[in-house]
């Protein structure tokens, strides 16, 4: 089918559907909903049998749901309606949710109902669930609903449409509003949770409006709820009635930074390093240690966590990383696994710091060296044998991080943008030019940063990107990952291989140095950060920003390129 994507942004979710079903064989081009004009303005040069819309923040018009099917991915189950579904759902502690698929009309999600997908809910934040159990079940409802489609099914008629859910609206900052001296732990989890990603829950900090997000459980820190009573790294604790809470990033609603998120311990300024360190003890984070950088050992298997939010590495969060990563080596152990975090493996970069920082250009370059840096600590790594498990999405520099083990596993449900490009056209450096022609070829490598589309895992698997993948759900994958774990670590079989991979590292060092490859990829950086075209500094504000998009990209949109045919369709009838 020719497929349209109406779509808010290009997120996560829309990215993911966008792959699957290109892959099922459909034609798919992708619309940012800007304005009515502009999308009846697509419908004519398209010419879709369906328009599919994951992510919208405003109604379809009714000229084209009258004239098209219009099918809407809705996060929540049969009979709920509105635009806050998943922050409503965390708030009240429901123990179940659900993904349908139901046709645009009159009144919000009251349209005949083409698909619904159950999942169990979990102790998590709104974009983790987002990225996870609504991303997969929106892939199986909608597949299910375009079947409906295809062999003229027509929708389904649930007995239960009118239940228990009903119209909820937008959730008001006050229903968030938290209650220092009467909530307890679990309740201030629940409400910043609802609304992370976006819009955060406001509060004030000494003094201070903020919107705070990021949060996770303190189980021995305490003190006068609402005070803060520690930091750690950039994490601030404040006390709640019965325990405590790690604050990972704030957004001030005031002052000249206002609206820009970032971590929490820089977002509050001089007032910050005035607290004690702590050492969280969390139940989400294993046990006491960083809430970011967690290490454990099996055997022969030392596994290195990283969870940074969205997947930002900073300068700082690089070093810190470089100095486990360094700490793993030093063990007696044969094999790291590189885990990354459950929802991102690593997006390069942390745009939000280099937009905060005195010089954007200066921070820029301190972030990209860092990076580099642990690149090429993992890449010439000697005394192990690495695998790289890549649990969630990755993109740009993070995807090249992972390049840079000897292997590279993937959770089936994730999605790769391994370019720069859209990023106000950045060169890139992590080595790629190294690492991405080694796995896919010279000509392949060129087109994939060009392409500037993601990649899904099995499409990855067929280029060289990535050697195996399983999942999508988490323990598949967690399997997976063991078992190669465990079958390099055994002795003889990874002393062959050691000296295999020290050989060819050898090789290739006399063919060109990793320190040529650095300095002609930073010669281009240098261009991006400090050359004459602010096209990356632009980029860098608008997307920290959340700066509403003015057109869709051509890359996206299929429809718009120079040369494009449309057959003749429905909506030219």
């Amino acid at each position: 089918m020719r497929i349209l994507l109406l779509t808010q942004a290009f997120n996560s979710l829309s990215q993911r559907l966008y792959v699957e079903l290109t892959r099922d064989g459909h034609e798919v081009s992708v619309e940012l909903d800007i304005h009515d004009r502009v999308t009846l303005e697509t419908i004519e040069l398209f010419r879709p049998e369906v328009v599919l819309a994951p992510f919208l923040k405003r109604a379809i018009p009714e000229s084209l749901w009258r004239r098209l099917p219009c099918l809407i991915v809705h996060p929540g189950p049969l009979g709920d309606r509105g635009p806050a579904a998943l922050d409503w759902a965390i708030l009240e502690g429901v123990p179940d949710w659900g993904v349908t698929v139901l046709e645009a009309a009159a009144d919000w999600d009251t349209g005949p109902v083409w698909a619904s997908v159950p999942f169990p809910m979990r102790l998590a934040t709104k974009s983790s669930l987002y990225r996870n159990e609504v991303t997969e079940c929106a892939v199986v409802a909608v597949r299910a609903a375009l079947e409906r489609l295809t062999r003229g099914a027509g929708p389904v008629a649930p007995e239960n449409r009118s239940d228990t859910h009903g119209w909820q609206p937008p959730v008001p900052q006050g229903q968030r509003s938290i209650d220092w001296a009467r909530d307890g732990t679990a309740a201030v989890l629940r409400k910043i949770r609802s609304a992370d990603g976006a819009p955060g829950v406001e509060d004030l900090l000494l003094e201070r409006r903020f919107r705070l997000f990021d949060a996770h459980p303190e189980r021995r820190l305490a003190g006068r709820p609402g005070a803060l009573i520690a930091r750690h790294h950039e994490a601030v604790c404040r006390a709640t009635r019965d325990g405590a809470v790690w604050i990972g990033q704030l957004k001030p609603l005031e002052g000249p930074q206002r609206g820009l998120k970032r971590p929490a311990a820089l977002a509050l300024g001089p007032e910050a390093p005035t607290l004690p360190e702590g050492t969280p003890v969390t139940e989400d984070g294993g046990g006491a240690g960083d809430l970011e950088i967690r290490y454990e050992e099996r055997g022969a298997v030392g596994y290195l966590h990283f969870a940074f939010y969205n997947g930002a590495l900073s300068s700082v969060q690089c070093q810190r990383l470089r100095a486990a990563y360094a700490e793993a080596r030093a063990r007696p152990t044969r094999v790291i696994v590189l885990m990354g975090g459950p929802d991102f493996w690593c997006n390069g970069m942390h745009l939000h710091c280099i937009e905060a920082a005195a010089s954007a250009a200066d921070e820029s370059w301190a972030n990209i060296n860092a990076i580099d840096d642990l690149t090429h600590d993992i890449l010439t790594t000697g005394t192990h044998l690495t695998v790289a498990a890549m649990q969630g999405n990755a993109a740009a520099g993070g995807v090249f991080l992972a390049l840079a083990a000897d292997r590279v596993l993937a959770r089936s449900g994730i999605v790769l943008n391994p370019h720069y490009r859209n990023m106000g056209n950045l060169y890139g450096s992590e080595y790629w030019t190294y690492l991405l022609p080694r796995r896919v070829g010279a000509a392949e490598a060129s087109a994939l940063m060009a392409r500037r589309l993601p990649l899904g895992v099995h499409e990855a698997q067929e280029l060289g990107l990535i050697d195996e993948h399983a999942g999508p759900d988490g323990g598949a994958f967690r399997t997976l990952v063991e078992a190669r774990a465990a079958e390099l670590a055994e002795p003889a079989r990874c002393a062959r291989l050691l000296e295999e991979k020290r050989d060819r590292r050898a090789r290739d060092e006399t063919q060109r140095t990793l320190a040529a490859y650095r300095a002609e990829e930073l010669e281009h950086m240098r261009l991006n950060f400090y050359g004459f075209d602010p096209s990356y500094h632009i980029a860098r504000h608008r997307f920290v920003y959340r700066t509403p998009h003015a057109w869709t990209p051509l890359h996206l949109a299929a429809h718009r390129r120079i040369g494009f045919a449309a057959r003749p369709g429905p909506a030219s009838a």
